[in-house]
């Protein structure tokens, strides 16, 4: 959880001050101000993203520093969903294949965190069971 805040967190951060890095990375073309068209609001999509990435990333680091066991558990079916969406979105044309990534980052983050939770689990009951027996 951690790691991924703060790696969400310094994503944010690279978007406020560099968004044409951002979105090169991500595989979109990044359009210079003075080429862009009328209308095209590209910049104000990339720095409320890029914010609302270093808002997250600050949370993610919070619930880790006080094992917010339920924070965790609510992120895997949300950070799945949206695994989906963002892979649909390449799948159908509306995002360039290096979106794709963003979408297995979240859907493997999902499943770790899951499993982490469910080692955990099975730890704490193993340990609970050798305590009474």
């Amino acid at each position: 959880m951690a790691v991924f805040g703060l790696l969400a967190a310094l994503l944010g951060v690279v978007g406020l001050l560099a968004p044409g890095a951002l979105l090169a990375v991500m595989g979109f073309e990044s359009v210079p101000a003075g080429r862009r068209a009328d209308g095209d609001h590209t910049a104000v999509f990339v720095t409320a993203s890029s914010m609302a990435a270093v808002n997250m990333g600050i949370y993610y680091v919070l619930a880790a520093l006080s094992d917010w066991k339920a924070f965790f558990r609510w992120t895997v079916p949300f950070r799945l969903l949206t695994c989906a969406v963002f892979t649909l979105a390449v799948v159908s044309g509306r995002a360039p294949a290096g979106f794709l990534g963003v979408g297995l980052w979240e859907g493997a983050g999902a499943l770790v965190t899951a499993a982490a939770l469910r080692r955990e689990a099975r730890t704490a009951v193993a340990g609970a069971q050798g305590a009474v027996g």
